[in-house]
C-alpha cells in the first residue's frame, strides 16, 4: 500500500489517494479542485475504485462532484452525514462564501463495516463529535496499517466541536475509541502534519 497527500481548498484540507500494488486506489476527502489527484492517479496507471469522505463539511466534499466522474464506484460516507452531500446549509459551506452542492452517495457507511479497494482492506470506525457522522477508516494492506482520521484527530489537536452537530463530550468517547488502536499507527489528518496514534496519546493535550 502506497498513498500520497494532495492540499485542497481555501483550508488546505489534507485529501489522500491511497493504492494497492495492482493499482487499485481510493481517494479520501477531495475538498478542492481535484485535478492533481487525478491527474497523478492518471499518471501511475491508478483506477480510483472509491472516493471516501471522513465527513460531509464543505471544505472536504468542495471538488467531490469532479472527483466523482473519476472513479468507478462512486462516493461513501457515515449515514448520519449523508444529507450534507446535497446541502449548503447543512455543510456549511453556504456561510464560508462559496456553496457546495453534491450529489447524493453511492454508498452509506455504518460503523464496523469492513469492505475492500482490491488488496486494501478498510474499516470505517465511526467516531462522531466533530460532526455526527465523522468516521475515521483503517487501511489494512498486508502488515502495513494507516488510520485516516479526518478532522477527528490532529497532530496535537482535534476538530472543532461548536459546530452544528458537533460535542465535545461524543469527541471524547471517539477519542477513547481510538485508543484500543496500535501506539505505532500512522495518521493522516484531515489538516496539518501526519503523526502517530501513540504520540497523540502522549502528547495531545485534548487526549482524555
Amino acid at each position: 500500500m502506497e498513498y500520497r497527500r494532495f492540499a485542497m481548498g481555501a483550508l488546505w484540507t489534507n485529501a489522500y489517494l491511497l493504492w494497492d500494488e495492482d493499482g487499485v486506489a481510493v481517494l479520501v476527502d477531495p475538498g478542492g479542485d481535484p485535478s492533481e489527484a487525478l491527474g497523478f492517479a492518471e499518471e501511475k496507471g491508478l483506477e480510483i475504485e472509491w472516493i471516501l469522505l471522513t465527513h460531509g463539511h464543505g471544505d472536504h466534499i468542495g471538488g467531490l462532484d469532479e472527483a466523482r466522474k473519476g472513479s468507478r464506484k462512486g462516493v461513501a460516507i457515515h449515514r448520519a452525514d449523508a444529507p450534507m452531500l446535497t446541502s449548503p446549509e447543512e455543510n456549511l459551506s453556504r456561510w464560508m462564501g462559496s456553496p457546495v452542492e453534491s450529489g447524493a452517495a453511492e454508498k452509506i457507511l455504518e460503523d464496523g463495516e469492513r469492505f475492500w479497494v482490491g488488496r486494501i482492506e478498510v474499516r470505517v470506525i465511526h467516531t462522531p463529535g466533530h460532526t455526527a457522522g465523522s468516521s475515521c477508516f483503517l487501511f489494512a494492506d498486508g502488515e502495513k496499517e494507516l488510520l485516516v482520521s479526518g478532522d477527528t484527530l490532529f497532530a496535537r489537536s482535534v476538530g472543532r466541536t461548536d459546530l452544528p452537530g458537533g460535542s465535545e463530550t461524543e469527541l471524547k468517547s471517539s477519542l477513547v475509541k481510538l485508543a484500543a488502536l496500535a501506539d505505532t499507527l500512522p495518521v493522516l489528518p484531515g489538516h496539518g502534519p501526519e503523526t502517530s496514534l501513540g504520540r497523540e496519546k502522549t502528547e495531545n493535550p485534548y487526549w482524555p
